[in-house]
């Protein structure tokens, strides 16, 4: 919740610029966005991925954790400040982790962290979802991304055309139902909040707009990954703030 404060704080340090965007709709990126948010994001979610992440999300997925031991080439999409990153590599060690991010300061700040906790089995570049380098990608993950962005078929189109034969992409998304009624609650109240301000401006303000927004539920989601050319689609793992979905061709 501390970090949850700080995005808070972001948004009224910069509240003439939030108000004007859901004025008119038309869109504000993320490099708009003030430096404590990108800060607060990063440690709101971070305990949980520290908490689920290795513990319980990859050991739900098909056959995952086994090629993770043994070293495989993982995609890390979005990977904002690098925490999903590092916390793989640290776990991984056999495993290649390649940590991708829109935004060249995020960027910078994973590098740093990757630094400090001492892991070389990390590459990180500056790329949109739609376009990052590399291919044969055995495991490609996303944690709460997908619905910031402007074209999420697209970016989910890229990432199974990068992935292996045999190949999982894990997209992690914030935990939702498919009717706002069922989303009323309190943590649900937090992330339509910052909906609003911050992930379906940013969406809007890219190519094609999509605007999936926080609370965008299962089915919304899976329609994206079936648009994108998969066809399994099945919820792993989830805890009260995310849901795992495994998705496969």
């Amino acid at each position: 919740m501390q970090g949850f404060v700080q995005m808070i704080v972001s948004q009224f340090a910069t509240h003439e610029k939030a108000t004007e965007t859901f004025k008119t709709g038309k869109g504000r990126p993320w490099s708009d966005q003030p430096q404590c948010l990108f800060c607060g994001t990063d440690r709101f979610f971070r305990p949980g991925y520290q908490a689920n992440l290795v513990d319980n999300w990859i050991p739900a997925l098909a056959g995952v954790e086994a090629k993770l031991k043994a070293g495989a080439k993982v995609a890390d999409i979005g990977c904002g400040h690098g925490s999903s990153t590092v916390l793989m590599a640290q776990a991984y060690p056999n495993s290649t982790i390649h940590g991708i991010d829109l935004h060249a300061p995020s960027i910078e700040e994973a590098k740093s962290k990757a630094a400090a906790a001492g892991v070389t089995n990390v590459e990180f570049q500056v790329a949109k979802a739609q376009d990052f380098e590399g291919r044969g990608y055995d495991f490609a993950c996303m944690f709460d991304a997908l619905h910031d962005m402007g074209d999420p078929v697209g970016a989910a189109r890229h990432i199974r055309e990068t992935l292996a034969p045999g190949g999982t992409f894990m997209l992690v998304e914030p935990m939702a139902g498919d009717s706002m009624a069922e989303n009323m609650h309190p943590l649900g109240q937090i992330f339509y909040a910052a909906s609003c301000t911050i992930c379906t401006p940013n969406s809007l303000s890219q190519d094609v707009g999509r605007g999936l927004g926080a609370q965008a539920g299962e089915k919304q989601l899976a329609q994206v990954c079936r648009e994108a050319g998969f066809t399994q689609i099945r919820r792993a793992a989830e805890t009260p703030t995310n849901m795992v979905l495994e998705v496969t061709v």
